[in-house]
């Protein structure tokens, strides 16, 4: 990183990603400015710590900037790109400013197709209730926190390493964790899994010497790559002989406890605020980093149990004439399969309500997402949800509907609009039900509507 004295400017500042890089550097003393089309709870929380946010994208507002900070979703006609541009302003993207960041320090970086904001967050909340002081940067809010970032003064930096457009080939960490590979992203790597798979090859080979990757035995992709890993490794996992696993595993509603072992030996029993076999993976993550980080296992354990999730993420929006509002980011047949299962242990009956996002997800996950409803109880797919990097493909949600219907769930239905969704379950949903909204668009807005109107009935 430069000097305290360079001013940096974020184009669409108010997203996770780029609003957690944007708070720790006006933590570290950096002035910070940025823009975006909307005014945000994220963007408040910037301006109350001292940053200057635009609303709306004008070729002025990078006037003074050092450095202008882009993301992959910033098109290339962005006005104040091209003002960067003309004006000879360093333009870096958004995963090169996080890298200075976590590659001056002790950086633990979170890859994996699910689960890293919930790991990451995990880490993060665990190191700072133990001492730790860390700082993290989370493309997802810590629901105990009330932030997606902090800069701690202590040595080690916890944040996602993104593996979708290749960008975490950028990090070089302490300890690099990667919690599983599946097809995803296809567009960025030419349509073909296997150059998916050498990325996260790459990333593991970019660990410092003397450095450690902590990886989940049970996925099959990253036990086909151990044989090339260089640098130490420690596995995990609930399936294989990981070092470290974990037994006397008992769910209950919106909670989850499980006995830890390393090896043979017994390191104690851990109890968890959150939901889901996924969520035991994502804690075993959790307890084998923060170890690497010096913090004992009694400490983990108890700072643990505080942790009730990141935003988004099995998020309990509201309980009113005994229906369960839950929302969550699952946007991948892997995630939909695991969020469905958490929310079976709640014993009440799952309404599963997916809005698909990009076409192009769509399109290479066809067949995978018309599988992944058969433990949900009734089915609302709402239209695809595609951002302004999409690329449109041959593919409807209808199409998605009806292989539904062919290969997992009869009980599905359509409704195209969040409005139709609304109106839909407020008439059908009964007492003892649990609606889950899921999706990486914008469907958590039907979670809010109906939790709402449930409360005011």
């Amino acid at each position: 990183m430069s000097t305290k004295t360079e001013h940096v400017h974020f184009i669409g500042i108010g997203g996770y990603g780029m609003s957690a890089i944007a708070r720790v550097l006006v933590d570290m003393g950096y002035k910070v400015s940025g823009s975006d089309m909307a005014r945000k709870e994220l963007t408040d929380k910037l301006e109350s710590r001292g940053a200057q946010v635009f609303i709306g994208h004008e070729a002025k507002n990078v006037t003074g900037a050092n450095v202008v900070v882009y993301s992959t979703d910033i098109p290339k006609d962005n006005v104040e790109l091209q003002e960067a541009e003309s004006r000879k302003i360093p333009l870096i993207h958004r995963s090169e400013m996080l890298a200075r960041i976590l590659n001056e320090r002790s950086g633990i970086a979170v890859s994996g197709a699910h689960g890293k904001t919930t790991t990451s967050s995990m880490i993060s909340l665990v190191m700072e209730k133990a001492g730790a002081d860390p700082t993290y940067i989370i493309g997802g809010e810590i629901v105990d926190i009330g932030s997606n970032a902090r800069a701690g003064k202590g040595p080690f930096v916890v944040a996602e390493a993104d593996e979708s457009d290749g960008s975490f080939l950028q990090y070089h960490p302490e300890i690099a964790v990667v919690t599983n590979i599946e097809p995803d992203h296809l567009e960025n790597y030419e349509g073909d899994f296997e150059n998916l798979k050498k990325a996260y090859r790459k990333f593991l080979a970019n660990v410092r010497e003397k450095g450690t990757a902590i990886v989940c035995l049970d996925d099959e992709y990253i036990r086909e790559m151990l044989p090339d890993v260089k640098c130490n490794y420690i596995t995990y996992g609930l399936e294989t002989q990981a070092d470290f696993t974990a037994d006397d595993i008992v769910y209950g509603d919106r909670t989850v406890s499980f006995n830890v072992k390393k090896g043979n030996q017994p390191l104690g029993q851990v109890k968890l605020s959150v939901p889901g076999r996924h969520n035991v993976l994502n804690a075993l993550a959790t307890i084998v980093v923060c170890l690497q980080a010096g913090i004992a296992f009694p400490a983990i354990a108890e700072a643990i149990k505080a942790f009730r999730g990141a935003k988004r993420r099995f998020q309990v929006i509201g309980e009113a004439k005994d229906i369960l509002v839950v929302d969550d980011y699952a946007h991948h047949p892997t995630e939909i399969e695991a969020t469905i299962q958490a929310a079976k242990s709640t014993n009440r009956r799952i309404w599963a309500v997916f809005q698909p996002q990009r076409y192009t997800r769509t399109f290479f996950l066809l067949d995978a997402f018309s599988r992944a409803f058969a433990e949900a109880d009734r089915v609302v797919i709402a239209d695809i949800y595609s951002p302004a990097n999409d690329t449109k493909m041959e593919v409807t949600a209808q199409a998605l509907v009806d292989l539904i219907k062919q290969n997992s769930n009869e009980n599905v239905v359509f409704m195209p609009t969040k409005d139709d969704v609304f109106n839909y379950l407020i008439e059908a949903v009964q007492p003892g039900d649990l609606v889950i909204t899921m999706g990486a668009g914008d469907i958590w807005k039907v979670a809010d509507q109906l939790a709402e109107a449930l409360e005011r009935e």
